[in-house]
């Protein structure tokens, strides 16, 4: 007769990382629903007045981020939304052209009151709702007719715009997804919630959600299993960890790998899967690395000891340094 372990009633499984996404961290579906009826009632309205207005050189909008991808966190309280312009017709210089489209987005808002529509410090316009609280950020695309609504952006780290294309973007993350079905994201927004929990504890703590994004499509690509949760956490800090983040991810959707640049220098090299020279790890130095080390070794450790627990109570307590103290398993 076997004898079953007494480790594992005590261990914390896929089921209570599943069951806490689902109550804490995941959007709700009703949410997700009513966020993207305003967007796109947003969106119909900023089309008509760019449709009604074609000598300002506005062409269109497209939804990008986090709600577009389905990797939303529950904490939600800003919408991306890609104002395309025509490249030769707007001003070229960043905050000239941001103060240029709010002046266009309040026109097309006359009823918002002044200081609801403004230029933000986050490289875009801000657009406020005053009954709901939600900001809509409109970033604007310089486009010059390239195929697949390629265009040029400002960074919001800041710096020179970069190519990029939203609708390519898009597509990069629905093929993950249907490859490795909500795992994929579910991944995602895990790491993003350890995240949030890092910047809790430490203010200067960063890593931006693309960067987590490609991190989780790299090592899902190179046979990583995003089906078991506490299984996936752990290999993904371990990989961070093992690599010390020094190890360069990009990816051939879009391009050869032969199209990549020579070694940049950069402390940390991962390269958006549209644009083979634009490193969107290139804000970090080589201290915010190690910071982004040390954090994911010492999840590395808290789920490691999660497992070889004595008492469900102790495994928790490991799985609240991941996740923090909201996690009751």
């Amino acid at each position: 007769m076997a004898v079953e372990s007494p480790f594992l009633e005590a261990v914390v499984g896929h089921s209570d990382i599943f069951n806490f996404a689902a109550e804490n961290i995941n959007l709700r579906r009703e949410d997700v629903e009513d966020y993207r009826e305003q967007v796109r009632i947003l969106r119909e309205k900023l089309d008509r007045y760019a449709a009604d207005h074609e000598e300002h050189g506005l062409i269109k909008t497209l939804q990008s981020g986090s709600l577009a991808k389905g990797t939303a966190l529950k904490t939600l309280n800003d919408i991306d939304i890609a104002f395309y312009v025509k490249g030769n017709k707007v001003p070229s210089k960043e905050r000239d052209l941001l103060e240029w489209l709010a002046e266009r987005v309040r026109d097309a808002y006359p009823q918002m009151k002044r200081d609801q529509i403004k230029v933000s410090d986050g490289h875009s316009v801000s657009m406020r709702y005053a009954v709901s609280g939600l900001n809509v950020d409109i970033v604007p695309v310089q486009y010059c007719g390239d195929a697949d609504d390629r265009g040029y952006l400002f960074p919001r780290e800041g710096g020179e715009p970069v190519l990029t294309s939203i609708p390519l973007h898009l597509k990069f993350i629905r093929l993950r997804k249907d490859r490795y079905k909500d795992h994929f994201r579910q991944v995602i927004r895990l790491l993003k919630w350890w995240v949030r929990q890092q910047r809790a504890k430490d203010e200067s703590f960063r890593m931006k959600s693309f960067m987590i994004e490609l991190l989780v499509a790299h090592l899902a690509g190179s046979g990583v299993d995003l089906s078991n949760y506490p299984t996936a956490l752990e290999k993904v800090f371990a990989y961070i960890v093992k690599s010390q983040l020094k190890t360069r991810i990009a990816f051939t959707d879009y391009y050869a790998a032969s199209a990549l640049p020579a070694p940049t220098g950069k402390p940390i090299e991962i390269f958006d899967p549209v644009n083979p020279t634009n490193n969107v790890a290139a804000m970090y130095d080589d201290g915010q690395r190690k910071k982004m080390v040390s954090a994911a070794q010492d999840a590395l450790e808290a789920i490691t000891e999660a497992r070889f627990a004595t008492t469900r109570g102790r495994a928790i307590e490991c799985w609240q340094d991941v996740l923090g103290p909201s996690f009751r398993g």
